[in-house]
């Protein structure tokens, strides 16, 4: 049975918190004001610093919060909760899965060093940098942490990006849509429209929208990232809410069904990779994984999906 509490001292550090996505998850979770303690790791250790000062400067507004800095790996001893932000920026043109030459040697450093400090019992790693479900997976396999307490940001950002780009397209409350997309956080995610609803009722039920219309906006959804970074150089705004949601689940052990991307074990038929499904979250990562009821063509493609992930993850792994 979930709690549904907040733990008032749960630490969370950001690794990469310099950057625009940490330093945003960072300023998403004070407004949330449920974890007590943030700490931003980054290599440019002024810009850490600076970030946290300005968090403090905020505090008396906001929440009891407590916020430290540092480039030393130290400043995460005691983490409850570890969010991994950092990675090299993908170009406007370069898919999350071509990310992988250029990122996997990152990953494994950041996971070694998080091998040689003493993280809270139980804690959770929430991966955020591209390409998601591949480092995902990767650190389910590392040992630092039972690999139930690993889950990606995942397809949380591209449900959040869905709903509100319908929204936006048909005037809608974007509170009322839920559609979700299943999937590779990437080119192969999979919107799930024959679930997807308006207030209760199917989407289509709202004046306006169409089959065609809505395969307008899955094509948005995912050129969604490339087009923040082309317009101002990476996102940060949408990705720092989706952390938030993320992280106050594993806070408050609420049991929240998120499309985060966890290992798989048999849900549709798929096994032995990361990605995303229906998930219960709570405070020590992923309770468990719904097995959605999907048509035949989502469910294909979902596995198309998998299969992709897979090609790409047996070649890190050799």
């Amino acid at each position: 049975m979930n709690s549904y509490h907040t733990d008032i001292s749960m630490k969370v550090g950001i690794i990469g918190g310099g950057g625009r996505v940490g330093a945003d998850a960072a300023y998403a979770l004070q407004f949330g004001g449920i974890v007590r303690e943030i700490a931003l790791l980054d290599m440019n250790a002024d810009m850490a610093a600076g970030e946290a000062l300005d968090l403090r400067h905020g505090a008396s507004l906001t929440a009891n919060q407590t916020f430290t800095s540092s480039k030393d790996y130290g400043v995460l001893n005691g983490c409850d909760c570890v969010v991994i932000t950092a990675g090299l920026r993908r170009k406007p043109d370069e898919s999350r899965l071509e990310l992988i030459n250029r990122n996997v040697g990152l990953f494994k450093g950041i996971l070694s060093c998080l091998g040689d400090i003493k993280l809270a019992d139980q804690a959770t790693i929430l991966v955020v940098s591209n390409p998601v479900d591949i480092l995902t997976h990767l650190a389910s396999k590392s040992g630092l942490v039972n690999e139930g307490h690993v889950l990606g940001l995942g397809n949380v950002l591209d449900t959040c990006r869905f709903r509100s780009l319908i929204a936006d397209a048909y005037q809608i409350n974007a509170r009322d849509i839920h559609a979700l997309i299943l999937g590779e956080h990437g080119d192969s995610m999979v919107p799930i429209l024959s679930s997807a609803t308006v207030g209760g009722v199917s989407i289509l039920s709202a004046p306006g929208i169409t089959d065609e219309g809505l395969q307008v906006i899955v094509d948005q959804t995912r050129k969604a990232g490339a087009e923040v970074i082309r317009l101002k150089g990476g996102a940060g705004r949408a990705v720092g809410v989706s952390i938030k949601t993320v992280v106050e689940a594993i806070a408050l052990d609420s049991g929240a069904v998120l499309p985060v991307s966890s290992p798989q074990d048999g849900k549709l038929g798929i096994s032995e990779i990361s990605l995303s499904l229906p998930t219960k979250v709570g405070r020590f990562g992923v309770i468990g994984v719904l097995e959605p009821v999907v048509d035949m063509n989502e469910r294909e493609a979902i596995h198309a999906s998998a299969r992709s992930l897979k090609e790409v993850y047996s070649k890190i792994s050799a």
